[in-house]
């Protein structure tokens, strides 16, 4: 399977056949996780060739990953036949809402809790599917908008630091001093989309502190690496290692790329204000690229110790799409040929590799031989990064991309 033509002019961005491919293979996917709906409420894990996995445990970040693709999807022109975001809607308010201490649990089984773990990083993905399925037009939208952001506000939200707290138990004690950027990551995230959803420019600032921090506070310092792991006082903690796939040791390029993306996405919204967030967002593209790029088999490493020499050299799917969205949106700002060489490069390492183009969706990680493998991963339980490698590259802008793909009608 060819993305394009590697001897194409001008960009691939623009290029018909590259366009076609991207929408070719968001459709594939969505056919694959159409799949994912339990008669019994919630979703199963799908294995490579999309038969639901035995577990029937419901996980916080898979099921409003899956309610906010299908919403960018719909909005580009795919309807939710299968009703992925009617049963996601549904299962978050009624399955995984803490009725007893409020907030969201973190795994259930039907009415079972089996984690009850009050993580940020999945109530920000709550924010995120609620501010979708608003844009989406859902109809619970507004009151899932609503109850997410007061929780937020409430346990999560440092004012005097303007990030995110991390952890608490079921009845928010906190059980650890544990800070970390990945959930402000992908907190600034849910808040772009809540800003776009809803107009409130709380949202919008906030983001902007985040990225502040992390950024030019933090990358800026460390050769343009991104420290992953903090302690309460909000200084890195170089030495932590925890969840080997959510918090790893070191340094995550993947997440770099995903800042980058992020960063010019505020930088459009908040009207393009001069300063360095072009400049800093190509920086951690580039550093990123520089350090974790495997030169011989292609793709890129899980993680890096401080000094950015190779530290996990697992090759998963997820780094491959962040660093595909943050190049288009570089090359949408400022189409320079290192730029589109590398987009290009890229994308012919994932079409070969990881797109399933028999089944669809993406394989999640490869071996040294470039074939699949499942050491971390279990079938393919997840929609979210590839979907947006497809759809964000096809919208025009560095923001409003949801509104502007529901103009181009890519998927129609």
């Amino acid at each position: 399977m060819q993305a394009g033509s590697q001897n194409s002019t001008g960009i691939w961005l623009d290029n018909a056949d590259h366009r076609a491919f991207l929408a070719a293979d968001a459709h594939r996917a969505l056919d694959f996780f159409d799949a994912s709906i339990r008669p019994a409420g919630g979703f199963a894990g799908l294995d490579p060739k999309g038969r639901p996995l035995a577990s029937s445990v419901q996980e916080l970040h898979s099921t409003t990953r899956l309610v906010h693709s299908y919403a960018l999807a719909q909005m580009a022109g795919r309807p939710d036949r299968a009703g992925i975001i009617d049963q996601g809607m549904q299962f978050l308010w009624n399955g995984h809402r803490d009725t007893e201490h409020g907030g969201y649990l973190w795994a259930v089984d039907g009415k079972d809790v089996v984690d009850g773990t009050k993580l940020a990083y999945g109530h920000v993905f709550v924010l995120l599917a609620a501010s979708s399925a608003k844009m989406a037009g859902h109809p619970d939208a507004d009151r899932l908008l609503a109850d997410i952001s007061d929780v937020l506000d409430r346990h999560y939200w440092d004012k005097a630091a303007g990030l995110f707290r991390d952890e608490f138990t079921r009845n928010w004690q906190p059980f650890s001093n544990y800070r970390g950027m990945n959930a402000n990551m992908h907190g600034t995230e849910a808040l772009l989309a809540a800003y776009e959803a809803t107009g409130d420019s709380t949202y919008l600032t906030r983001a902007g502190g985040i990225l502040e921090f992390f950024i030019a506070g933090q990358a800026a310092r460390h050769s343009w690496r991104i420290p992953e792991h903090y302690d309460q006082d909000w200084q890195p903690d170089h030495s932590y290692s925890g969840n080997p796939m959510f918090r790893p040791a070191g340094t995550t390029p993947g997440h770099s790329f995903e800042m980058a993306r992020l960063l010019l996405q505020w930088w459009d919204l908040a009207g393009r204000p001069d300063g360095d967030a072009p400049a800093q967002a190509l920086a951690l593209v580039e550093r990123g690229l520089a350090d974790a790029w495997n030169d011989d088999l292609g793709g890129i490493a899980y993680t890096l110790h401080r000094d950015g020499t190779v530290d996990n050299p697992a090759r998963y799917w997820w780094p491959v799409t962040e660093a595909l969205g943050a190049l288009a949106a570089l090359i949408k700002l400022d189409p320079t040929p290192a730029l589109e060489g590398w987009y290009r490069k890229i994308w012919g390492f994932a079409a070969s590799y990881l797109v399933d183009a028999e089944n669809g969706g993406w394989h999640h990680e490869v071996g040294s031989d470039n074939l699949p493998v499942m050491t971390q991963f279990q079938g393919k339980p997840d929609i979210y990064h590839a979907l947006q490698a497809d759809l964000l590259p096809l919208a025009h802008g560095l923001s409003g991309q949801a509104q502007d793909l529901g103009k181009i009608r890519p998927l129609s």
